[in-house]
C-alpha cells in the first residue's frame, strides 16, 4: 500500500515525464538545439592540426576518450579515430 506522501511523488514525476514527451514529440532531429547551446563549428588548416595535436596529447597523459569528447564538443569515435 502506498502512502499519501508516495502517491504525491509520482504524480509529480509523471507530470515531469509527459513534459518532457511533449516537448521532444515537438521538436524535430534536424532542429533540436544542441545541449552545449553552441553552434557546430569546422576547424580548419593549423587550427585544426593543433586541435588535433592537443588531443592526441591529452589521451597519452590518460584523459578518456569520453571526457575529451564532451569537454571538446566531438563524438568519442573521433578521438578513437586518431
Amino acid at each position: 500500500m502506498l502512502t499519501k506522501r508516495e502517491i504525491n511523488k509520482l504524480n509529480k514525476i509523471i507530470e515531469s515525464l509527459q513534459e518532457i514527451l511533449a516537448k521532444t514529440s515537438t521538436e524535430t532531429s534536424g532542429e533540436a538545439v544542441k545541449k552545449s547551446g553552441t553552434p557546430r563549428t569546422r576547424r580548419t588548416g593549423k587550427e585544426l592540426a593543433a586541435f588535433r595535436k592537443m588531443l592526441k596529447a591529452e589521451r597519452r597523459a590518460g584523459v578518456s576518450a569520453a571526457d575529451l569528447a564532451k569537454k571538446h564538443g566531438v563524438s568519442s569515435a573521433y578521438i578513437y579515430q586518431l
